[in-house]
C-alpha cells in the first residue's frame, strides 16, 4: 500500500506526521470520493513529488475517472485562484476588489462531479496555498449545502498533514544530495 510506503519514508523525528498521516487518511470518516479526491488535490498542491508519486495510484484506484480529473482540476484552478485572490486581499488598495478578474474558471461551475466534493477539494487546496478569501468562500458554500464543520475540518486536516509530510520529505531529499 502506497500510504504505508509514504509513512515509512517519514523520518523518526517527524513521528507525529507519520501517525497523523495514518489517521487522517487511513481512519477518515469521509466517503471514498471525498477522501481520495481531497488526498489527490492536496498531494498535487503540496508540490512534493514523493507525496504525489506515492498517493496518486491509490487515489486513482479509489476514484472514478470523472472524480480523478475533477480533483486534478480543483488543484489546478485553485493554484491560480489562490494567488489571484490572496494578492487582491493583501493589497491595501481596495479598488482591486472592484476590478473584474477576467480569468477563466469554468470548471468551478461544471466540475463533472458533485459540487460539494469539488468545493471540499478546493477548500483543502486553498488551505495549503493560504488564501483566506478562497477558504471563506468555499467554506460558506459547503455550509450552505449542509456540510458539517467536522467534514470541512477533515479536509483541511488532510491538507495540513500532506503539506507537512511533503515539506519534510523534500527537505530530507535535499539534505541527502
Amino acid at each position: 500500500m502506497a500510504l504505508d510506503d509514504l509513512k515509512s519514508a517519514v523520518p523518526d523525528y517527524a513521528k507525529d506526521l507519520k501517525l497523523n498521516l495514518g489517521s487522517v487518511i487511513g481512519n477518515s470518516d469521509l466517503p471514498q470520493q471525498q477522501l481520495w479526491g481531497t488526498v489527490l488535490a492536496c498531494a498535487i498542491a503540496s508540490r512534493s513529488p514523493k507525496v504525489l508519486r506515492e498517493l496518486e495510484p491509490e487515489a486513482k484506484a479509489n476514484l472514478s475517472a470523472e472524480a480523478y480529473t475533477a480533483a486534478k482540476s480543483a488543484a489546478a484552478v485553485m493554484a491560480m485562484n489562490n494567488v489571484y485572490y490572496r494578492t487582491r486581499h493583501l493589497l491595501s488598495d481596495p479598488e482591486y476588489g472592484n476590478l473584474r478578474a477576467g480569468l477563466r474558471m469554468n470548471v468551478i461551475g461544471n466540475p463533472g462531479v458533485d459540487k460539494v466534493d469539488f468545493e471540499l477539494w478546493s477548500l483543502a487546496v486553498s488551505a495549503i496555498n493560504g488564501c483566506g478569501m478562497c477558504l471563506d468562500s468555499h467554506e460558506q458554500v459547503l455550509r450552505k449545502a449542509g456540510v458539517e464543520r467536522e467534514t470541512i475540518q477533515e479536509a483541511f486536516k488532510i491538507a495540513a498533514v500532506l503539506q507537512a509530510v511533503g515539506a519534510t520529505l523534500d527537505a530530507e531529499a535535499s539534505l541527502a544530495e
